[in-house]
């Protein structure tokens, strides 16, 4: 069995040309991008990683600009999920445009770029999405069908030790469970490499824990289970009374956002 490798330019010309025709369009339109993804994760750490698409990360307010420059190149442009996703098509190929997140959390903005790693895929130079900002992304994957923790694992593996651990505390912010729960599986994986994590950062972490654990607890009936999958936890909204964190005043998202986002499952063949 032959599989795609992210940067190899054998196998699969089309596609190939494609997306090396699409980066070259967004360079010469002066269109500020980074490449997330399987290719991101094959630069931090170090392996081939299989792949149906390229990943493009982009300023939100660019949104519009990048697909009207991959539509102007001769590629069928459109929003799939207009809160945070847009993609570009060639035939039966596809590349992703992502601004923020499917939860609505993950905004890319100026410190995506003051932070970017230079590199090059199919001979261009690109610049890749901070390891930092891909932990943040990535944590929050937890559908049925996919679980991005261990790309987390990974990374953490590769990039652990040279992490800006204050910038990933601010990026998660409240929602350090979040953090410290991938933080502790890494250590259930790699039970030899935990010095990995700086003792700090997981003392901090710890520490919220015990005072939150004895402090009091709130009063709202607010599910956060929507911020890590879509459909598993849609019968805690619909059915037990709880509010979405995916809305305000928790969250970013509107009404009409998460009816699309949630009517997408069955356009994507996944079961609620």
């Amino acid at each position: 069995m032959t599989l795609h490798v992210p940067g190899d330019t054998t196998g699969k010309p089309r596609l190939n040309a494609f997306y090396r025709r699409a980066l070259t369009a967004l360079h010469e339109a002066h269109v500020p991008f980074l490449i997330g993804g399987a290719y991101a994760l094959k630069h931090y750490i170090g392996t081939t990683c299989q792949t149906k698409d390229l990943d493009l990360f982009v300023f939100p307010h660019d949104r519009h600009r990048t697909l009207a420059v991959l539509q102007a190149t001769g590629y069928h442009t459109a929003f799939t999920s207009p809160h945070w996703l847009g993609k570009a098509f060639c035939g039966e190929d596809h590349l992703d445009v992502i601004f923020s997140s499917g939860n609505g959390l993950v905004e890319v903005d100026e410190l995506w770029f003051v932070h970017a790693v230079e590199g090059d895929i199919y001979g261009i130079s690109v610049q890749f999405c901070p390891p930092e900002e891909m932990l943040w992304s990535k944590a929050y994957i937890m559908e049925r069908e996919r679980y991005d923790g261990a790309d987390m694992v990974h990374l953490l593996r590769a990039c652990g030790e040279s992490l800006d651990w204050p910038r990933v505390l601010q990026r998660f912010g409240r929602h350090w469970r979040v953090l410290l729960s991938h933080l502790i599986l890494f250590g259930f994986i790699y039970p030899a490499e935990c010095d990995r994590i700086p003792h700090w950062v997981m003392q901090e972490l710890i520490d919220h824990l015990q005072h939150e654990t004895h402090g009091p607890l709130g009063s709202e009936p607010v599910c956060q289970g929507t911020l890590l999958s879509r459909a598993q936890y849609l019968v805690d909204i619909d059915s037990w009374g709880y509010h979405d964190a995916r809305m305000p005043p928790t969250g970013r998202l509107s009404a009409e956002d998460v009816a699309q986002w949630t009517a997408a499952i069955h356009e994507e063949g996944g079961a609620l």
